[in-house]
């Protein structure tokens, strides 16, 4: 590590605030100042993706709400991953829903499944991780598509 803290301390908070303006979700810089002195830094800020995401549904039925008359029930959350049948993502990496391109889907919406079938496979560290289905029941539905970048204990699909 360099010896002049106090420049190291501003560039890393100026990485920081380049990270939040550009909604990033890491930085890896290394600095280099000649032979033996460098500065390795690794900006990161943890995301809830889950949230994200589920906040965009939960707008539109609350506008239904407040046009609705008072008697209405009132509307509950549709976070999936509030939902009893969420398979919730084991790890971070890419997801899959086939086992090759071309081939056809591990399962589809309405499809059957008994505890232990094969959901879809997330690649993570070039290690293809096969997600088994944690209950028998029926795909109600696939929250995310073929390729996608999933986080841990993000909901994958739902089967009830």
């Amino acid at each position: 590590m360099t010896k002049n803290h106090d420049s190291d301390v501003a560039f890393i908070k100026a990485l920081a605030e380049l990270l939040n303006e550009n909604d990033l979700t890491e930085l890896h810089v290394k600095r280099e100042y000649g032979d033996d002195d460098c500065l390795n830094v690794r900006v990161s800020k943890q995301t809830n993706v889950v949230a994200a995401v589920a906040a965009a549904p939960v707008a539109a039925p609350a506008a239904a709400v407040a046009s609705a008359p008072a008697s209405a029930p009132a509307v509950v959350s549709e976070d999936p991953s509030d939902h009893p049948g969420a398979v919730p993502s084991p790890v971070v990496g890419t997801a899959y829903m086939a086992a090759e391109p071309g081939a056809a889907n591990f399962v589809s919406v309405g499809s059957k499944v008994t505890e232990g079938d094969t959901l879809m496979i997330i690649e993570a560290m070039k290690t293809m991780n096969h997600i088994p289905s944690p209950a028998s029941g029926t795909v109600k539905r696939i929250l995310i598509t073929d390729g996608d970048a999933v986080e841990y204990g993000q909901p994958l699909m739902i089967i009830e």
